[in-house]
């Protein structure tokens, strides 16, 4: 199938390596490319793209300020600097953001990522990197994991954070440490949803042990763990979820 699309971006030099990009991905059919909002407004007023990469900082107004006004909605990817927006994004149902400067690889996931949207198929991951990852339901409350040649059992509520270490991971418990030949990937899909969250490319944390949260670090069961760039936006998406309004 084909995914026709308009990038709605003012940076010249972002708009041509998003143009490029559409070029290279054969899904993918460019209805136009522009750099003012407002021109925006009128083209979708008058075609029905499927999607729309839009950029969040615009003269005149805002990608964020946009979307809220937009009367017929494409699917909407956000293409920002900034992954505070992501929030935003977020709470008004974006299919995903992109987070400059945007490398190829991230953009074809997000292609996939719309495709599998579009075709009704589940979605791989969630649009919030570091948010709660869709896992497949689990009605079990522990797993067997190999440590040498004993198999261990773990209990989800014991685990307080798993350490990536190339092809290998150290869980944390309150009592052991065990490690395995594994990696956080795999880990994301197996373990249940609403229980652990990827704060960092080496780094899950059991939401139950959070104890502090700041912007570069969680406080997990008396560990500092950091928060890189790419998951910060679904740290904040999580507390903003669950903080005392």
């Amino acid at each position: 199938m084909t995914i026709t699309c308009l990038i709605v971006e003012d940076e010249p030099m972002a708009r041509k390596l998003l143009e490029q990009y559409v070029a290279k991905t054969p899904s993918l059919e460019l209805m136009a490319a522009l750099s003012n909002p407002l021109d925006a407004l009128a083209f979708l007023q008058e075609n029905e793209p499927d999607l729309l990469f839009l950029d969040v900082q615009m003269p005149e107004i805002t990608g964020i300020g946009l979307l809220k006004i937009m009367k017929r909605k494409p699917l909407v990817v956000l293409t920002t600097a900034y992954s505070e927006y992501a929030i935003e994004g977020y709470e008004l149902d974006v299919a995903d953001y992109l987070l400059k400067p945007i490398t190829f690889e991230r953009f074809l996931q997000c292609v996939e990522k719309i495709t599998a949207r579009i075709n009704g198929a589940p979605n791989p991951a969630s649009s919030t990197p570091g948010a709660p990852a869709a896992a497949p339901e689990n009605n079990e409350d522990f797993l067997f994991v190999k440590d040498g040649t004993k198999a261990v059992r773990l209990r989800f509520s014991d685990i307080q954070y798993i350490e990536g270490m190339k092809d290998y991971v150290r869980i944390h418990t309150p009592d052991r440490k065990v490690t395995t030949l594994q990696n956080l990937k795999h880990l994301v899909e197996v373990l249940p949803s609403n229980d652990f969250l990827r704060v960092h490319h080496s780094y899950i944390v059991g939401v139950n042990w959070i104890e502090e949260v700041e912007r570069d670090d969680i406080l997990v069961a008396g560990t500092k763990v950091p928060v890189s760039d790419t998951y910060r936006a679904g740290v904040r998406a999580f507390v903003v979820g669950k903080e005392l309004k």
